[in-house]
């Protein structure tokens, strides 16, 4: 598989959104988080996105110079129009006030309407505990997600994301979504056409199915706990911001190009000062994931807190580079023969 060499696709994919007139923040935001999310092994909602991203800003689906408004902000709560922008961008200036709201009263919450699919949202949970607060992020997204004893989708996979800062490492980082896996996961296996996990995804009539090419809706995790867990981020995201839930907003994918989508998003950041001594919290919370590694194990590999595999990934793709589809690579050179001298090696 083709790699790219991380630092040179960030600076290049910066330069081709730069070249078709998107703004500054939109362009660093959105190359700093695709190529993160791809470097920590979460190629779902990384580097292989970048075309269709583009694409968007070239239909008018995205919006290259937003005009963000804060309205009825209160101490410690506000809701951002983000104009249709890329929700890599919306997504850390919500943070970014959740974080301001935070310093000042100890709790800042932040709900988005009118964004856009925003990656991973470990990028954005992340992004507050790098600050030493606690993180959390959420969105909604398109239904994708099989009904509890239903035969469709209603809920989309609609991820919950808890950041908080340790000593010594980068932060502890639970990053799910509320379904078994991801929809560009399943993109993925019909792209090495590979088989599906049992259980993992359902065709039209609800039944289980393996072939990821008559995969239609996608299995909550934990079954029915899974479907209530999305449904409460529906809740924080649509309805709290009074936006359109997943089953009436626009498919990713397969709507119209131009469709601009109404994703909604839902952010908060703790002071962790304002509740204890932070230094002691730091502590203590890396302690414990000490203790957990060093628990004992039933398998070849150790006991891990949530985020290390992403950790060791890191390591290893920050020296080795980012594998990417071939046929993805040909997106990207399509779009900009200059992406050529971003590969590294082929295995």
């Amino acid at each position: 598989m083709t790699k790219f060499e991380g630092s040179l696709l960030k600076a290049e994919i910066y330069n081709t959104y730069k070249s078709i007139g998107v703004n500054e923040d939109s362009a660093r935001l959105g190359a700093e988080s695709m190529v993160e999310t791809s470097l920590r092994g979460v190629d779902s909602h990384g580097i292989n996105l970048f075309p269709h991203y583009f694409r968007s800003f070239q239909s008018g689906r995205l919006n290259k110079n937003p005009n963000f408004q804060f309205h009825q902000t209160k101490g410690s709560a506000a809701l951002l129009d983000a104009d249709h922008a890329l929700g890599h961008h919306s997504g850390i200036v919500a943070m970014d006030k959740c974080i301001e709201m935070a310093a000042e009263n100890g709790i800042g919450a932040c709900t988005v309407t009118n964004s856009s699919h925003y990656g991973a949202s470990s990028f954005f949970g992340l992004h507050a505990a790098k600050k030493e607060y606690i993180g959390m992020a959420f969105t909604n997204a398109d239904a994708l997600v099989k009904s509890h004893n239903g035969k469709h989708s209603f809920f989309g996979t609609n991820p919950i994301c808890f950041c908080a800062p340790l000593k010594g490492e980068e932060p502890l980082c639970l990053d799910m979504a509320t379904s078994l896996v991801s929809w560009n996961k399943i993109k993925n296996y019909r792209r090495a056409d590979d088989l599906l996990e049992p259980h993992w995804a359902f065709d039209n009539n609800g039944n289980p199915v393996t072939n990821p090419h008559e995969a239609a809706s996608l299995s909550p995790a934990g079954d029915y706990k899974g479907f209530g867990l999305g449904m409460m981020v529906e809740v924080l995201c649509a309805m709290l911001s009074g936006s359109v839930m997943a089953k009436d907003m626009q498919a990713m994918f397969t709507s119209p190009p131009e469709a601009q989508r109404q994703v909604s998003h839902f952010f908060v950041a703790l002071d962790i000062s304002s509740f204890n001594n932070k230094d002691l919290f730091i502590n203590n919370l890396t302690d414990m994931v000490h203790r957990l590694r060093k628990e004992p194990s039933i398998a070849q590999e150790s006991v891990m807190a949530p985020g290390d595999p992403e950790k060791i990934t890191f390591a290893q793709r920050i020296n080795d580079g980012i594998p990417c589809f071939d046929e993805i690579i040909k997106e990207y050179i399509d779009i900009n023969p200059e992406f050529k001298k971003c590969l590294k090696s082929k295995h």
